[in-house]
């Protein structure tokens, strides 16, 4: 006799495929993912069910860790975030279904996309209705210090960081660096802000990251990494995609500009 399931957001029921839906809860990875999602008719729509289920659960796990930055923690506005996310993550994770390659358990790959997407959200959230200024460079700082040898030395290198960005980086590139390395703003809030992607941004900020490590370096203020060290920083560069397994959830900061 074939199991019946009643989708909870519509009056359809599915038949359902051999592996019961509370095993492929209790136990995920019981189920053949790709073989399900890439089958068609019922067993087709009870792996995509199961796979939004999944996908929920390790949003609203994301989004509770990072409820502290939502303006609104009630549960009908949580659940909103969360199903948003959850969607928009199993839209992406269905358009990289054939990139799979087995490398770690399909649910270990499918909650990153979940996680990723569900602190998009919260940040988006965070930040909508605040005002992105993107502002050229002020006047340079440098954190005051009790030694004056180490003050000395930090407003030189404050300086000289300052001096390298307004010599080899364009305005475009000034800017996106201040707005995501000094002030913080999320890369995706950014990127919505803009109208551009998080990749096109990874790569403007990957190119200013080179020219003044490069600049920097020249002026003998940075050392030369070795060869390997170079070899390595070049694989790990930004890509402009969205696979959970090569982006950040968030863009590291870093206040060695001093020019707030």
């Amino acid at each position: 006799m074939t199991a019946v399931r009643r989708d909870e957001h519509g009056p359809a029921a599915l038949p359902m495929p051999e592996v019961h839906a509370t095993d492929a809860l209790a136990n995920p990875d019981a189920l053949d993912w790709v073989t399900a999602l890439n089958s068609t008719g019922a067993e087709q729509a009870y792996a995509l069910r199961e796979l939004h289920a999944l996908m929920v659960r390790a949003a609203g796990h994301q989004v509770w860790r990072m409820r502290s930055a939502l303006p609104d923690t009630s549960r009908a506005s949580v659940d909103i975030i969360v199903n948003q996310a959850a969607d928009e993550a199993m839209t992406s994770l269905l358009g990289k279904l054939q990139t799979f390659q087995g490398r770690s358990r399909f649910t270990t790959w499918a909650f990153k996309f979940a996680i990723l997407q569900a602190a998009t959200e919260v940040r988006r959230v965070q930040w909508q209705h605040r005002e992105v200024t993107l502002h050229d460079l002020d006047a340079p700082s440098a954190p005051a210090h009790e030694n004056p040898e180490l003050r000395a030395e930090g407003t030189d290198l404050s300086r000289a960081v300052t001096d390298a960005m307004r010599e080899v980086l364009t305005p475009h590139q000034r800017r996106v660096a201040i707005a995501l390395l000094v002030d913080e703003v999320p890369i995706d809030v950014l990127a919505d802000r803009l109208g551009t992607t998080r990749g096109a941004l990874y790569k403007t900020l990957h190119d200013v990251r080179v020219r003044l490590r490069t600049t920097l370096t020249a002026k003998g203020y940075l050392t030369t990494p070795p060869a390997d060290a170079q070899q390595r920083a070049a694989r790990s560069a930004p890509v402009a995609n969205h696979d959970p397994d090569t982006s950040s959830t968030r863009t590291s900061s870093t206040h060695t500009t001093g020019t707030r």
